[in-house]
């Protein structure tokens, strides 16, 4: 049984799009689902944030001015949770789309009172969008929206299965923490969430579970306290 009642779950873009390295894979979208679906049967409550670096890392791109960059990313988070959105649909869970800006009718534009109302009643909410504003990435996002519906903590579901002391792509020595405190991620620099997203998790109290999206019952086994992650405290 979790210890949790209400979670926060940040996926990455590059998630969504399994070994493809872009766009949608269904075959990941529902297993991330299905696993949603038993979290939901066990009353915990889901808030979800997704990234879009499936779609545009604009950031990359110098010749592009920076808020109309950052805008662009906003838009593919938001044709991410939509799609992932439909997928829980057809697989029975209830859900919705919640934006900071207006998207015609296929989101909702946030509301605190409207989202804790819909998670309370199991209802899992997608915050897509970021925070409606250029130079905030989805990192600072997902602590923002995870403070606002008071989730208890925030589930990192990553292409890579924990925090490392340095790259481990680069490095084959670097070492991976079971355990470590955000004052230290923030000490050392170590690429957990951007600086923004930890420092309002060391001032508000927000721990975090880095794991393996890709491990067999990854999101479970992380809100039932079986991380083979990195548990990152406050």
């Amino acid at each position: 049984m979790s210890k949790y009642k209400r979670v926060m779950l940040k996926l990455s873009g590059e998630a969504l799009s399994g070994n493809k390295g872009h766009g949608f894979d269904e075959a990941t979208v529902i297993m991330v689902g299905n696993q949603v679906k038993k979290m939901v049967e066990q009353g915990i409550e889901v808030g979800i944030v997704i990234g879009g670096g499936n779609f545009w890392r604009g950031r990359s791109n110098e010749n592009m001015d920076r808020c109309k960059a950052d805008e662009i990313g906003m838009m593919a988070t938001v044709m991410n949770c939509l799609y992932a959105s439909e997928i829980f649909r057809t697989l029975g869970i209830k859900s919705s789309v919640m934006t900071p800006f207006g998207v015609g009718a296929m989101t909702e534009e946030f509301s605190r009172d409207t989202a804790l109302e819909k998670i309370k009643n199991q209802e899992v909410v997608f915050f897509a969008g970021g925070t409606g504003h250029p130079y905030f990435s989805t990192d600072t996002a997902v602590v923002l929206r995870a403070l606002q519906i008071e989730a208890e903590v925030i589930l990192l579901a990553k292409n890579i299965d924990g925090v490392y002391d340095s790259d481990p792509k680069k490095n084959p020595e670097a070492r991976k923490y079971d355990r470590i405190s955000i004052e230290e991620v923030i000490k050392k620099g170590l690429q957990v969430v951007d600086l923004t997203a930890a420092i309002m998790c060391q001032e508000n109290n927000m721990p975090m579970l880095v794991f393996y999206l890709g491990d067999n019952d990854s999101i479970i086994n992380a809100v039932n306290d079986k991380i083979s992650g990195t548990f990152v405290y406050v």
